[in-house]
């Protein structure tokens, strides 16, 4: 099963990740990788660099960062293929411990990609 695994922090800054936060992530990500679970993770820049573009009709509106929403933020991700559902939520919870604060939106991917690359 593949999941992808989004990471709401709940606040945004512009500050980068230390040098501790950025080794505890490494170590982290260094697990899910030994693990074999691991396809694909990052961490995005904050929403003052990003860009959202929308469709109502046929108009399109394009609204520049910073996004005021916090809650709605994605600071990053991970695709993880495991076995279950509650091995996703256990590696989460792992991440969670990690960066100490947040929320991680857990969703099932189809069992295919969309399409071949």
């Amino acid at each position: 099963m593949r999941f992808m695994m989004l990471y709401k922090p709940g606040r945004e800054t512009d500050a980068p990740p230390t040098e501790k936060e950025r080794a505890d992530l490494g170590r982290l990500i260094g697990d899910m990788a030994k693990a074999g679970i691991l396809i694909s993770t990052d961490g995005l820049q904050p929403s003052s660099k990003g860009v959202r573009v929308r469709i109502s009709g046929r108009a399109f509106s394009v609204i520049d960062g910073p996004f005021t929403e916090t809650k709605e933020l994605i600071a990053g991700f991970a695709i993880v293929r495991v076995k279950s559902r509650a091995e996703a939520i256990d590696w989460a919870k792992k991440f969670l411990e990690v960066v100490g604060e947040g929320e991680s939106e857990i969703r099932l991917m189809h069992d295919e990609p969309a399409f071949e690359s």
